[in-house]
């Protein structure tokens, strides 16, 4: 009872009415292994989130965690305002050597709402610093339904109007198009593409609207139109990189090179708070002068390239490499479209929404006060499985390494769980088809 009225008593959850926390349970981990995250009664749950989209190789991969220790032996931080370390210049080879052509500079930071804010102030003050009739160029398009973060920049461009419609009197505006719809977003660059500064897009999948995927081409079409129009490319692969689509970056599946790229999330394999920024040359040279102009990207934060942040991204790529973590996910990428088909039959089931190893399951038929993915949610959790839902939408992004006994699991818990909240039958459904969808 201690932990838990302590956590009722002291602690402020984030994206949580505190007043219906306080009324169920907390659910307090204290360990983790693999896939799996253990509560302090000893109790494991598979990690059907990834612990927030975040972690890649599973809890406690020992190589990840060797260079962790490493790197405290030799220093934990020191700022990179003036200083440098190695593994912030390794990395930052590292992931240019990975990042889609063109991309040659890496900025840290330390969340991706940080690296979407970093890339809107870049984007801004490389046109002002052109002069000129660049220096119009003070707006940004953004897609409806996007979320870049929850910093007042990032909120700027956001278009769910249930996170930030509390927020409107300190932000920016921005412009707005359907996501999916090029010929809306060259009617907008049509009518404002001389006063627009960039273009921000999630590629492929909108994560934090529910699992939405863009048709395929979409993203190959928002590069020629901000080519046409003169007009910066900022992608947010904060959510869809590292491995979550089938490839390293969304962006391959197309061929697009943006001129901004913002990554964190999986950066670290989800052990330590670590962003970047990553931009073209030509960018980086629009900041380039004499120091009394005064054109230096004036930002940064305390933990900037983070030694030991460092260090776990390093690891991390190195297990994308070793493991061959990429080739061995396509066949459980197969194995998760199979196994939700029977749930998408359902009546009660809206729509399934997938990417690579990203799927959102849309419920229908409730009100918003039913609460039924949170409903779904408590018993997933009842069955040994952590889920988060986006309203009624079940969100399913489990670790790159999980096996595929885990995740037929998974889905099965996920199946039973909107049974008995009675949204459908899909563990009748499943019945008897692991061992099939397996084969």
């Amino acid at each position: 009872m201690g932990l838990t009225a302590d956590d009722r008593r002291y602690l402020w959850h984030p994206f949580t009415q505190q007043q219906g926390w306080e009324e169920e349970p907390p659910l307090i981990i204290e360990s983790a292994e693999g896939c799996e995250l253990i509560d302090v009664d000893g109790r494991r749950y598979i990690d059907g989130v990834s612990s927030l989209w975040c972690n890649v190789h599973g809890h406690r991969h020992p190589h990840i965690d060797g260079a962790v220790r490493d790197q405290l032996d030799r220093v934990a931080h020191s700022t990179m305002l003036g200083l440098s370390h190695p593994p912030a210049i390794e990395l930052a080879r590292r992931l240019v050597e990975l990042a889609p052509p063109g991309l040659e500079r890496v900025f840290y930071s330390d969340s991706g709402s940080t690296a979407c804010e970093i890339a809107l102030k870049m984007a801004f003050q490389f046109f002002q610093q052109r002069g000129g009739a660049d220096a119009r160029r003070t707006r940004f398009i953004s897609l409806q339904d996007a979320y870049h973060g929850d910093t007042v920049g990032a909120v700027s461009v956001g278009g769910i109007d249930l996170f930030h419609s509390l927020y409107r009197p300190l932000l920016f505006d921005a412009l707005y198009v359907p996501a999916g719809d090029a010929g809306a977003l060259e009617r907008t660059l049509a009518e404002h593409g001389d006063e627009t500064a960039a273009v921000i897009v999630e590629p492929l999948v909108q994560g934090a609207a529910g699992i939405h995927v863009a048709p395929y081409g979409y993203l190959r079409e928002v590069r020629e139109l901000c080519d046409r129009f003169g007009v910066l490319l900022i992608c947010d692969e904060v959510a869809t990189g590292f491995g979550r689509t089938g490839k390293m970056f969304a962006c391959e599946h197309e061929d697009v090179s943006p001129d901004l790229m913002c990554v964190a999330k999986g950066i670290t394999g989800g052990y330590m708070p670590l962003a970047a920024t990553l931009s073209t040359e030509r960018i980086y040279e629009g900041f380039l002068g004499a120091f009394e102009e005064f054109r230096a990207f004036f930002h940064g934060h305390t933990y900037t390239g983070n030694p030991i942040a460092c260090a776990a991204a390093l690891a991390s790529l190195d297990v994308f490499e070793e493991e061959r973590t990429l080739e061995r996910l396509q066949p459980k990428i197969g194995l998760l479209t199979r196994m939700l088909d029977p749930i998408g039959a359902l009546e009660q089931v809206a729509e399934i929404r997938r990417r690579g190893f990203m799927a959102g399951i849309e419920l229908c038929g409730f009100g918003v006060e039913e609460r039924v993915g949170h409903r779904v949610t408590m018993e997933a959790r009842r069955r040994g499985a952590i889920i988060r839902p986006l309203g009624d939408t079940v969100v399913l992004m489990p670790p790159l390494s999980i096996s595929e006994a885990e995740l037929i699991r998974l889905i099965e818990v996920v199946a039973e769980s909107i049974e008995a909240v009675g949204v459908g039958e899909p563990a009748i459904a499943l019945d008897g088809a692991a061992d099939r969808l397996a084969a």
